[in-house]
């Protein structure tokens, strides 16, 4: 094996990332040969700004078993409980975390591994990971965003505090009901916006939590809505424009998007990763089609998207292909059984599960 300055780089410090460089170590790579990359300044950068403080993290996402098959684990938790879980388990695991550090391209070497170029130089690895989630790149409308209502639009609800205000928020998943709870809770008259009449997208929790507040007369539903254009008052106030004649234009005082994200496709395109449509094409323990890089977290999940567990999980199906392929290591099992997880704190209810 030709010699790098890693054996491994994961480019991402969320859930996906901390969990196999976890796996790495467990597994018997130096912790001097392992090493995160992130953007941000702190890790999971994307729970931290996208998820409100309230937000319930369940280990059974959306009907998927809460099986741990790896290193790391969770029960029922809240954004803080697991915060603290990945805190511990970087101290515990001794991984390297390069923060504020931004990956322009990876390229495959002839030799073998790859150069890694980054925005404070290049490093070369054996095999290289990367664990970026897709809500850093939020979906957006196809209508025109004035530029005039940047300070009134948002994409996430930790970046610009709302209170006191009327706020819509704009989509029909489990972000855009989390959202709505937590604004309620700010203090906000909240309306939502969904194009179809039902939440099937939403789990069980958040779905009775929003028709609470509905029936509390806290939060408006707009179902079967469809926004065609926003407007700006004079005093640079959003004006919702919908194609329903029953919703018509409607001001507020901000509009908030819980949209999705979408796979920067762009991004890992130019590494020479191929696509069968909008996913990446994938094969045993999430390689790619370039030996040696793998997609873990989110950008293994599907378009459904996955929960935290299935993230750990990723990193561990991952890990064990590494280990057998590429690096020297062999996986062990697990520290706890793979069906008990581990006790977390009690989850935190959001307003609309308290008044249910």
């Amino acid at each position: 094996m030709t010699k790098h300055d890693r054996d491994l780089i994961i480019v991402g410090a969320g859930p996906a990332g901390i969990s196999l460089a976890a796996e790495a170590h467990r597994s018997g790579v130096p912790a001097d040969k392992i090493l995160v990359l992130e953007k941000g300044q702190e890790h999971s950068w994307a729970i931290r700004k996208f998820y409100p403080d309230s937000k319930p993290v369940t280990a059974n996402y959306k009907g998927q078993a809460a099986v741990c098959s790896g290193v790391l684990c969770i029960g029922d938790t809240d954004k803080d409980g697991l915060l603290s879980y990945l805190d511990q388990a970087i101290v515990d695991h001794q991984i390297e975390v390069r923060y504020n550090t931004t990956v322009g391209t990876i390229h495959p070497l002839p030799e073998g591994g790859f150069k890694v170029d980054t925005d404070h130089g290049q490093i070369t690895t054996n095999v290289c990971a990367i664990a970026i989630g897709i809500l850093g790149r939020p979906n957006k409308p196809e209508y025109k965003m004035p530029g005039k209502l940047k300070a009134r639009i948002h994409f996430d609800i930790n970046s610009d505090p709302i209170q006191a205000s009327r706020v819509l928020v704009v989509g029909g998943g489990d972000s855009a009901s989390e959202y709505a709870q937590f604004l309620v809770q700010e203090g906000n008259t909240v309306s939502l916006s969904y194009r179809r009449d039902t939440f099937a997208r939403m789990n069980d929790i958040n779905q009775d939590s929003l028709y609470a507040l509905e029936r509390a007369g806290k939060v408006t539903l707009l179902r079967s809505s469809n926004i065609t254009e926003l407007k700006v008052t004079d005093d640079g106030l959003p004006i919702v424009c919908f194609e329903e004649a029953a919703f018509g234009e409607r001001e507020y005082d901000h509009v908030l998007y819980a949209l999705g994200g979408t796979t920067p496709q762009n991004f890992l395109a130019t590494i020479g990763i191929a696509f069968d449509g909008p996913s990446p094409m994938l094969g045993e323990g999430y390689e790619t089609n370039v030996p040696g890089l793998f997609l873990v977290g989110d950008l293994s999940a599907g378009t459904k998207g996955g929960s935290v567990i299935s993230a750990f999980n990723s990193s561990r199906e991952a890990m064990t292909r590494i280990c057998a392929d590429h690096l020297n290591c062999t996986v062990e099992a697990p520290f706890g059984t793979s069906s008990t997880p581990m006790a977390f704190p009690e989850v935190k209810l959001g307003l609309g599960q308290a008044k249910s």
